[in-house]
């Protein structure tokens, strides 16, 4: 049996019918990942640009598919239907990239007259355009239902041919802009490194919807002068397309999605932190945290956080601050840094202090002290109490000075 290679252009050919669903599928997925977020805080208009954003770009390519083509025409009961359709629905997308863009840059606080004429200038023409094709579609002959190659077939056809430039112009003015305002974006000092890699995937997306307008502005031209190049329309810009949705959706999602998991990352991080603490105060109270199974991981860390300070306030009456300082002095004189000086210091008080209760009992306390740096540095002391025998060396020098001898004489 002969296996016969397929040529780049039949494979695409081959999985036609089907290719469309793959970039909306990534497009639907990144819509349902922003879509709690959107819900959550729907008063921020940039979410909601987003939003609309993804949801336009998964329209395209659920209405660009063949058998979406076929469905719609024969709904309406006019040939190549989905032709306006589907550049309305792309010429849309091409404004509300370039509004998203403009506000994003500018910022929510942006109300300049600049800003807001660059805007409606930007609404005004791209309705415009989108009216335009409308009535050029009426005015138009094109009897004979296109699939897959419209924009090729009925290059020549007055009316039809103007209204196919004018949705590739417009498209190619969108993608040149927007690329170029992704591009000067990413050049500027101070940004977030999620938000530049975002605006990296984004400004990828747009050059590659750059070179599938290439690819389809060079098949019409092609049939004006008699040619056929029309794979360049049907084998090469489909690709180019989903690379470019697949690229954008990227771009959008990562600046949040990045830093919603930095943020996740820092608290389960912080909970880890203060488990040793934690655990200690719960021998010192005899319980912990009641469980809540639905509990997020901030709340935990609140709660957590809450009890560990609940704890500490009457545990602070046991601390013998004459002790603490020669923690302290001890150290030093170990070597260690001020900073971590002064958290084994605090760790090995608390120990004492915690030593001291179980010997005098609860109520044996010297009095009221302040507890401000004690409280605020918990996750300091948390980490303090994975060091043992940093702890030990500590507390056994400070033994061995109860004499009152300076430990830095």
């Amino acid at each position: 049996m002969t296996t016969v290679a397929l040529t780049p252009a039949e494979f695409v050919n081959q999985f036609y019918p089907n290719f469309w669903w793959i970039p909306a599928g990534v497009l639907a997925a990144a819509l349902a990942i922003k879509l709690p977020s959107i819900i959550r805080l729907w008063k921020d208009p940039l979410l909601r640009a987003v939003g609309g954003l993804l949801l336009l770009a998964c329209a395209v390519f659920v209405f660009v598919a063949p058998s979406t083509i076929a469905r719609v025409n024969r709904l309406t009961g006019v040939a190549n239907f989905s032709g306006p359709w589907v550049y309305s629905l792309l010429t849309a997308f091409c404004a509300s990239c370039l509004l998203l863009i403009i506000s994003w840059r500018n910022g929510l606080s942006d109300r300049s007259e600049h800003t807001r004429r660059a805007m409606r200038g930007v609404v005004a023409v791209y309705a415009g355009v989108i009216v335009a094709m409308w009535v050029l579609f009426a005015l138009a002959e094109v009897p004979q239902e296109r699939l897959r190659d419209l924009d090729t077939y009925y290059a020549n056809t007055p009316y039809m041919r103007e209204m196919i430039v004018l949705y590739l112009l417009a498209h190619t003015l969108a993608a040149l802009v927007t690329n170029g305002l992704i591009w000067n974006w990413v050049r500027t000092d101070g940004l977030d490194s999620l938000l530049r890699w975002g605006l990296k995937f984004l400004g990828v997306g747009y050059a590659a919807q750059l070179l599938f307008d290439a690819a389809k502005i060079s098949a019409v031209v092609a049939r004006w002068s008699g040619r056929d190049v029309d794979w360049l329309s049907t084998a090469v810009a489909p690709p180019l397309a989903c690379l470019s949705a697949v690229l954008i959706a990227v771009g959008f999602i990562l600046p949040h999605a990045g830093q919603y998991l930095h943020g996740r990352w820092h608290v389960r991080l912080a909970l880890h932190e203060l488990r040793p603490l934690y655990l200690l105060m719960r021998t010192v109270n005899g319980a912990g945290v009641p469980l809540l199974l639905r509990a997020t991981p901030e709340l935990r860390l609140v709660r957590r956080e809450t009890f560990i300070r609940d704890v500490l306030l009457p545990l602070a009456r046991h601390i013998d601050e004459d002790r603490r300082a020669r923690f302290h002095e001890a150290a030093l004189a170990l070597g260690h840094p001020p900073a971590l000086a002064k958290a084994l210091a605090a760790t090995a008080a608390i120990l004492d202090a915690i030593e001291t209760r179980n010997r005098t009992g609860e109520d044996d306390g010297t009095g009221a002290r302040d507890t401000t740096d004690l409280l605020r540095e918990i996750g300091a002391v948390s980490r303090m109490l994975r060091r043992p025998e940093d702890l030990r060396a500590v507390r056994a020098l400070a033994r061995d000075t109860t004499d009152g001898r300076s430990l830095t004489g």
